[in-house]
C-alpha cells in the first residue's frame, strides 16, 4: 500500500523579487567593478549573476518538481530539484576557480581602485542580498534547493561587508592588496559553503538517505510495530528536495492487517520523521529470507 502526502510551498514571489533584485546590482556592481578596475567588486559581481543564473535554475526545478506523473515519468519530474542544486554548485566552483586566478594575478601585479566606490557598491550589495536572503529564511530547513538559495545569499551579503571593510582599509592605508585579498577570502567563505551543497547533492543523487532522516529510528519503528517479527527490504530516498520516500517489507505471520493499520504507518512515518511517500508490502512469512536481507542497512 503506498501512501503520499504533498505540503509543499511555492517560493515564486521569492524567487521574482530575489531575481529582479540582484540583476540589477549585478549590473551596477559589474560596471563600477570596470570603470574601478577593483577585483573585489568584479569578484562579487561574478559571483551574484552566477547567483542569479542559479535562481532561475533553482525556480525552474521547483516549476518542474509540480508537474504531473506522466506514463513516462511516473514520478513526475520531482528530481529536478535535486539536478539544479548539483548544477548550481559545479557553476559556482567554476566561477570561484576563476575569480582566485585573477586574484593572484592582481597580488602579484596591484591595480589601484578608489575605496569610497567599493564601500558604497559593497553597501548597496548588503541590503540587495540581506533581503534576498529574507525571502528565502523560512523554506531553508526543508528544502535543500531554497537552502542554496538562502545559504548563497546570505554568504554574498557577508562577503559584501568584507568588500567594505577592504574599501575602507585602501582608503586608509592605500595598501592595494587588500582588494585580491579580500577576494580570496571571499573564495573560501562560498566556496566552503558549496562544496557541503555539493557533497549533500551528490548524496541524494545516489539514493542516500536523505539528512535529517534517522534511518535506524525508523528501522525500529517498523520492527516494533504490532504483529511485524521481521523486516526486509527497507529503503529510503529522496524524490526531490522536500519529499522523502519509503518502501519497505514487513512480515507479520497473522497475515495483512488491513487498510487501516498500512495507513497509519504511513501517517506516522510521516509525522514522526517527515517520510512523505510510504510503500508497505506485507508477506506472511512462509519462506526463508536470505540471512543478508533480514534487516537492511544492519551495518550502516
Amino acid at each position: 500500500m503506498s501512501i503520499h502526502h504533498h505540503h509543499t510551498p511555492t517560493y515564486n514571489r521569492a524567487f521574482l523579487l530575489g531575481i529582479g533584485m540582484n540583476v540589477g546590482f549585478v549590473c551596477v556592481e559589474a560596471i563600477f567593478g570596470f570603470l574601478t578596475n577593483s577585483v573585489a567588486l568584479l569578484a562579487d559581481a561574478s559571483h551574484n549573476l552566477s547567483d542569479v543564473f542559479g535562481l532561475v535554475l533553482a525556480w525552474g526545478a521547483t516549476w518542474l518538481a509540480r508537474r504531473r506523473p506522466g506514463k513516462r515519468y511516473t514520478y513526475g519530474l520531482r528530481r529536478s530539484s535535486i539536478l539544479a542544486v548539483l548544477l548550481n554548485a559545479c557553476i559556482l566552483f567554476l566561477v570561484l576557480g576563476a575569480i582566485a586566478l585573477e586574484a593572484v594575478e592582481r597580488i602579484h601585479t596591484p591595480v589601484s581602485v578608489p575605496g569610497t566606490t567599493i564601500i558604497v557598491v559593497a553597501l548597496i550589495g548588503i541590503v540587495v542580498n540581506g533581503l534576498t536572503a529574507w525571502l528565502f529564511a523560512s523554506g531553508s530547513q526543508h528544502d535543500l534547493n531554497i537552502k542554496g538559495a538562502f545559504l548563497h545569499m546570505l554568504a554574498d551579503a557577508l562577503v559584501s561587508a568584507g568588500v567594505v571593510l577592504a574599501g575602507i582599509a585602501i582608503s586608509l592605508t592605500g595598501w592595494l592588496w587588500f582588494d585580491p585579498v579580500i577576494s580570496l577570502i571571499i573564495i573560501c567563505v562560498i566556496g566552503l559553503g558549496t562544496w557541503n551543497l555539493l557533497r549533500e547533492s551528490i548524496d541524494l543523487v545516489l539514493d542516500a538517505v536523505p539528512r535529517g532522516i534517522d534511518l535506524p529510528a525508523v528501522r525500529i519503528y517498523l520492527t516494533e510495530l504490532p504483529g511485524v517479527v521481521a523486516l526486509h527490504d527497507l529503503h529510503v530516498w529522496a524524490m526531490s528536495t522536500t519529499e522523502t520516500a519509503l518502501t519497505a517489507h514487513l512480515v507479520m505471520l497473522a497475515g495483512n492487517p488491513g487498510d487501516a493499520f498500512l495507513a497509519r504507518i504511513s501517517m506516522e512515518l510521516h509525522d514522526k520523521f517527515g517520510i512523505e511517500h510510504t510503500t508497505i508490502q506485507v508477506e506472511t512469512g512462509n519462506f526463508l529470507l536470505p540471512c543478508n536481507q533480514k534487516f537492511c542497512c544492519e551495518s550502516e
